[in-house]
Parts: structure tokens; C-alpha cells; sequence
């Protein structure tokens, strides 16, 4: 009983949850067999019986008998008068089998295996977690919020998983407390050392699919698809859908009505402002409805160089570009194609290039970031929303106002 109780001890540390009593006793063999083999040199000539069901676990050490004197490799060879201790009427030639105890591989020798075999079910664990959440990669997941640092949050799963969400995976609106249960996605998962890290994401588009696909049951049955998702997260994103069924209408099976569907979505999001529209391979339509709510004129593109150029009346350029310049950048990333956004019949506008004797090179650079091209777009637009667009100070731009103001005065 002395191996089984040893082993029993050994196993006291083991994750129920990862490792069975099999798998417990293989690696078990793995780890005593490597420890033979730094005691005695080789471990070929000993067996070891593992019997899972009781836990128990016996070693023993097959040797040679030879005559007195002539033993040249101790752990392959006993002496006659050895060997006649341990059974009186071995001969020389006979083999000997003789029990290996825990114990008698000294104190040392046993804590060494010990940890070993922590070591071994550690890394056993370890691989398994990894390639369980490996194959959840994209999936919606809730956990629950287990330490809170600057930048970032640690969440622990209902087995006890360690989930990092860093800074830039959380919505800036969210605050959490410690206990809280958080939705995300798994977005992506690596072994650091023996250690899986497993980075957990608000922010990820994929997050919003999963919401479209978990909420809405037309996404759900695959009636409706999630083309594309694109997101200033907290803030704005974009959704295109498609449907095989032309007795669906997408955009309106996903919002519900009056919003009713989509609200719970925008909800866990922060607020985040949704636009769903209509998927087409017709590039100008799509190009077209991602710039809504703007009406736009006509377009002008650029399949080579990848870049558009939108004409509308000057009353939707602001809306075209939107708070922060969120819907032309949504658009663009949406469509993949580089918008810019023109007045029409604004004869009487001053392209900003016109000032640069006046306004320094940088800040009509800034602006010309910002979609902004001519006096009046930076006119139109509140000098708050102008702040949040551009890297100005609220200063530089009273000063730009001023001179374009001065512009259309005279």
C-alpha cells in the first residue's frame, strides 16, 4: 500500500475537470520512468504495472544472477548471494525480480517526481484548455469579471478559465466592477510558455455578428447573412445584409419594427449607433447606401485606384461625413474604397488650397483628413464637432473660421 498512498498524494493536486484517472496514471508512468532512468541509467529492464482502476501502481527491477564478484552493471546484474535473500533457491543465470518501493528512491528522488508529475498534468491541462477555446475562436462567450487593472480586465469562465480583456477589446462607455458577468467573443488564443492566453473582445466586428446572429432568428436559420461588419466601437458601425429570399427583407427583419429587434444589440454596445443596409455586388449602389443617411447625386469611380468621389447637394455634406467623420470612415472601410465627398452647385465655395498663404500647410492637412476640402464644409460644421475630427486646439481653429469668414464677407 505504501506506492498507492504515495500516489494518492501525487494526485491530490489534479483539475478533475482536465484529467482522468487513465490519463493520470500514463502520464504517471511517463514521469516514473524518467526518474528510473536518471537513478539507475536505463529504465529497459524494469516493469511497471499500473492498475487504473485502484490507482495503485507497482515497479519492479528484472535482473541477472550472477556468481559473487563477477557483477559488472548493478542495475542489470545481482549477486548469487543477493539474489538468495530474496528468494533461497535462485541459480545463477535465473532472472530476479525484485519490487522497486517509492520510498526507497530516497526523499529527494520522490520530491523531484512529484514535481515532475505537477508539471506534466499542469501542461496536460494547459494543451486541453488551449485547444478547447482554440475551436471557440469567433464565438459569443461570458464570463465574469475577476480583477480590475488600468489596462486591462481579467474574467474568469464558470471552470475557473483566465480570459484577458485588454484596453483597446473593451467599449469605452463600458465600467466594470468585480462579479459582473460580461458578454465578448473569444478573438484569439496562444500558448505563452505551457500557459494558453486567452484574449477576450468587445470590440471585435465579429461580436456584432454573433449579436445578429444570436438575436435575430432569420440570421440564425441562415435566411438572412451578415455580408460585413464594420465598427468605430461604442460609437458607430455599419452592418450589410444579403438574402437569398426576395420575400425577406433584410434591413427590415434585423431592425424590427419601430427598432424593437436591434435595440437589445445597440444596448449591450454602448449605445453604438447601428446602420444595416442592403447588401449588392452593384459597387455604386453600395457605395451609395453605405454614405446614408446623406442623399448623394452622383459618383465618380476609380476601380484602379480604389477611390470615389461622392457629389451631393451642400446641405448632406455633413451628413455624408458625419460626427466625427465616423460615417464617410465607416463607409470607406464598409465598401473598401476611399471616399471623398464633393459640394455641388457650390460655385461660390473657395477651395482650402486657396488659403495656404494665410493657414499654414499642416492645418489644411488636418482638415483635408477630416473630409473637409473647401471653406464653406469647415464653415458648416459646430467647432466642437471640429475638435473631435481634427487634432486642432479650439483656437487654431477660431482662427481658421475667421479667415474664411473674412473670405465670404467681403
Amino acid at each position: 500500500m505504501e506506492n498507492l498512498s504515495l500516489i494518492e498524494s501525487f494526485s491530490e493536486f489534479k483539475d478533475e475537470k482536465f484529467i482522468d484517472r487513465v490519463t493520470l496514471m500514463s502520464i504517471l508512468e511517463e514521469v516514473f520512468r524518467n526518474t528510473l532512468k536518471r537513478k539507475y541509467g536505463d529504465d529497459d529492464n524494469f516493469d511497471i504495472i499500473i492498475n487504473p482502476d485502484k490507482g495503485d501502481l507497482e515497479i519492479w527491477r528484472n535482473r541477472i544472477v550472477v556468481e559473487d564478484g563477477a557483477v559488472e552493471d548493478e542495475n542489470q546484474e545481482i549477486s548469487i548471494t543477493e539474489a538468495r535473500k530474496i528468494e533461497p533457491d535462485f541459480e545463477v543465470g535465473e532472472d530476479v525480480s525484485e519490487e522497486v518501493k517509492l520510498v526507497d528512491l530516497g526523499r529527494r528522488t520522490v520530491l523531484s517526481l512529484r514535481q515532475n508529475l505537477v508539471s506534466r498534468v499542469h501542461e496536460h491541462d494547459n494543451g486541453i484548455i488551449y485547444k478547447q477555446f482554440i475551436d471557440l475562436i469567433g464565438e459569443i462567450y461570458t464570463a465574469e469579471v475577476h480583477h480590475i487593472r488600468h489596462n486591462v480586465v481579467i474574467l474568469l469562465d464558470d471552470d475557473g478559465n483566465e480570459l484577458i480583456m485588454p484596453k483597446d477589446r473593451q467599449i469605452p462607455s463600458d465600467f466594470y466592477r468585480k462579479g459582473d458577468s460580461v458578454r465578448g467573443v473569444i478573438e484569439s488564443v496562444e500558448l505563452k510558455g505551457n500557459k494558453p492566453s486567452i484574449i477576450f473582445s468587445r470590440t471585435s466586428p465579429k461580436f456584432l455578428e454573433k449579436l445578429f446572429e444570436q438575436d435575430i432568428p432569420e440570421v440564425f436559420d441562415g435566411l438572412i447573412s451578415v455580408k460585413k461588419v464594420v465598427r468605430i466601437p461604442g460609437e458607430k458601425a455599419k452592418v450589410a445584409v444579403d438574402s437569398y429570399d426576395d420575400r425577406i427583407d433584410p434591413v427590415g427583419a434585423c431592425v424590427g419594427m419601430k427598432g424593437s429587434r436591434i435595440h437589445g444589440i445597440v444596448r449591450e454596445l454602448g449605445n453604438e449607433n447601428i446602420d444595416v443596409i442592403n447588401f449588392t455586388n452593384n459597387t455604386q449602389l453600395l457605395i451609395t447606401r453605405a454614405l446614408s443617411p446623406a442623399k448623394i447625386s452622383s459618383l465618380k469611380i476609380n476601380e484602379e485606384k480604389k477611390t470615389v468621389e461622392a457629389f451631393m447637394d451642400p446641405e448632406q455634406v455633413s451628413k455624408a461625413i458625419g460626427r466625427g467623420g465616423h460615417n464617410i470612415r465607416l463607409a470607406g472601410q464598409l465598401t473598401g474604397y476611399e471616399i471623398d465627398v464633393y459640394r455641388e452647385g457650390a460655385e461660390e465655395d473657395v477651395e482650402l488650397t486657396e488659403f495656404s498663404d494665410e493657414i499654414e500647410g499642416w492645418v489644411l492637412e488636418e482638415f483635408k483628413k477630416a473630409g473637409l476640402d473647401t471653406a464653406k464644409s469647415v464653415l458648416e460644421q459646430d467647432i466642437e464637432d471640429l475638435i473631435k475630427r481634427t487634432d486642432l486646439e479650439e483656437e487654431t481653429i477660431l482662427s481658421v473660421r475667421n479667415v474664411l469668414k473674412a473670405e465670404f464677407s467681403e
